[in-house]
């Protein structure tokens, strides 16, 4: 009889108890879910500035490798086609090692497009330097190079920008 007595006198107390258990656990973990929002949208607000100018640097880096910018700010009258070669090569480089921490903000797909692409141009930097002879200036060799680039179907630095303006357009 007395265990029946504590029993009763228990059984509300443990329901109440359970409820108001439920309750805080429910409520603690929407408030966990909305600091996690909030972390998250402090994150967005700051990073995504960050990936913007990325882009923007990633942008100007294939602008400026583009054959006829790069050709008409290295070439110099008189330059020989190996010095030309020599120097445009450089720059590329040069230009890209001065890129590589974008690498960080855009896809893997879109940095794969601007490695190929850098190598693509010097590759046909490489082809047309070696149609040339030894005596060619540099006026020939920006030639060919002009006319490699012509010949092909499709711009490789164009193919890239194209898919870096679509990576920023989703981020909005």
């Amino acid at each position: 009889m007395v265990m029946l007595t504590i029993i009763e006198c228990s059984l509300p107390a443990l329901i109440i108890g359970a409820v108001v258990y439920f309750l805080v656990k429910a409520f603690l973990n929407r408030e966990s879910q909305k600091q996690q929002m909030e972390i998250n949208l402090n994150n967005k607000k700051q990073i995504i500035p960050v990936r913007l100018q990325a882009y923007e640097r990633i942008v100007l880096f294939l602008e400026r490798i583009s054959p006829e910018n790069l050709i008409l700010r290295i070439s110099v009258p008189g330059m020989s086609a190996f010095k030309l070669q020599t120097e445009l090569i450089s720059t590329i480089r040069l230009e890209y090692e001065h890129n590589l921490s974008q690498q960080l903000y855009i896809s893997s797909t879109g940095w794969d497009l601007v490695k190929t692409s850098k190598e693509d141009l010097i590759r046909t930097i490489n082809t047309a330097a070696s149609q040339l002879g030894q005596n060619a200036d540099s006026a020939q060799l920006a030639g060919k190079i002009f006319e490699i680039e012509s010949s092909k179907k499709n711009n490789q630095i164009n193919i890239v920008l194209e898919h870096l303006k679509n990576e920023v357009r989703k981020l909005f």
